[in-house]
């Protein structure tokens, strides 16, 4: 296909088999885990909203898919991430003219009701000393592996009970030591 890596990535949908969108996020999810393609995909979504059914007397909540049928993902458009996506059980190919995909519009996006998050100024970088401030590992402290301003997130090798632990952690989780 030779597409042209683009500086920001961008939101795609891929068809799928009727019932297997969650399956195929799973798929696109484990794939990217197993080709340590993080920084090319990255975010797969199946959009969803809630719905309050009223039977027999009982009210429940369920969630209910926006668009069957249908996956969304923020990806860099690369041969590489056409292919792994492409090539997922369950998806029948992209949204575009001829299945050559077709970024979604700013508009698009915001009537699904995805709201992009502003990249923000990161102060971590590879090899930073670091202190987790908030959740299940609070009070451990490692060095920060890898910085994914586009997630929010670091990966950081905690030391923990004397061994060195990978974990990702989002950055309102974790306070910089200064030297």
């Amino acid at each position: 296909m030779n597409y042209t890596p683009t500086d920001e990535p961008q939101w795609y949908v891929a068809h799928t088999y009727s019932g297997y969108e969650n399956k195929v996020k799973a798929g696109i999810e484990a794939a990217v885990e197993n080709r340590n393609m993080g920084d090319e995909i990255i975010e797969v979504k199946v959009p969803v909203q809630e719905v309050v059914e009223k039977k027999d007397g009982k009210t429940t909540v369920k969630e209910k898919k926006i668009f069957p049928g249908y996956v969304i993902i923020k990806m860099f458009m690369t041969d590489e991430s056409w292919y792994v996506v492409r090539n997922t059980r369950g998806v029948t190919g992209f949204v575009g003219p001829a299945s050559k995909p077709v970024p979604l519009s700013e508009q698009e996006l915001e009537a699904m009701g995805i709201k992009e998050r502003p990249v923000i100024k990161v102060e971590f970088s590879v090899g930073d000393q670091i202190t987790v401030i908030d959740g299940p590992l609070e009070g451990f402290s490692g060095t920060i592996e890898e910085v994914h301003p586009e997630k929010s997130k670091v990966k950081v090798n905690l030391s923990m009970f004397g061994r060195e632990t990978p974990t990702e952690l989002e950055f309102e989780q974790i306070h910089l030591i200064k030297e």
